[in-house]
């Protein structure tokens, strides 16, 4: 298949699609069928307290899916997410980035399946694991 969008091409899309959130998130790398992206954590970010709150870290896996099916596809703004599954399983270090590594488990012509491992940076045990379907538009 191959990569259609680069790290610069996806962050790009993003700063013109989604210029409301798109400093949120940093493409750290994009290879086949997986990407690689960070949130800076900030206070924003956080629940009472001091960690890292659920809507965040589903924000950082639902984007890095998103940008993983971008990347292998090329521009398509209006992709959705139609489903998502998360299991928090350990509070998030404070006062650190968090990291998702995401991969892409199928990439069909409608829809796309991936799942998402989120840390702490620096910490080697996952924070929170997140499946997710995605809907690919047909081209017009």
């Amino acid at each position: 298949m191959g990569i259609v969008m680069d790290e610069g091409a996806l962050t790009e899309f993003m700063a013109r699609e989604f210029p409301q959130t798109a400093d949120d998130f940093v493409i750290e790398e994009v290879s086949e069928m997986a990407i690689r992206v960070r949130m800076p954590v900030a206070e924003r970010h956080l629940r009472p307290g001091g960690t890292v709150s659920g809507p965040s870290m589903f924000a950082l896996a639902d984007v890095s899916v998103y940008l993983a099916v971008l990347a292998m596809i090329g521009p398509k703004a209006l992709a959705v997410t139609t489903n998502c599954s998360i299991d928090f399983m350990r509070r998030p270090a404070a006062g650190v980035d968090m990291i998702c590594e995401c991969r892409l488990l199928k990439l069909g012509r409608v829809l796309a399946v991936g799942e998402c491992l989120l840390y702490s940076e620096g910490v080697q045990a996952p924070v929170a694991r997140a499946s997710m379907t995605y809907s690919i538009p047909p081209d017009r």
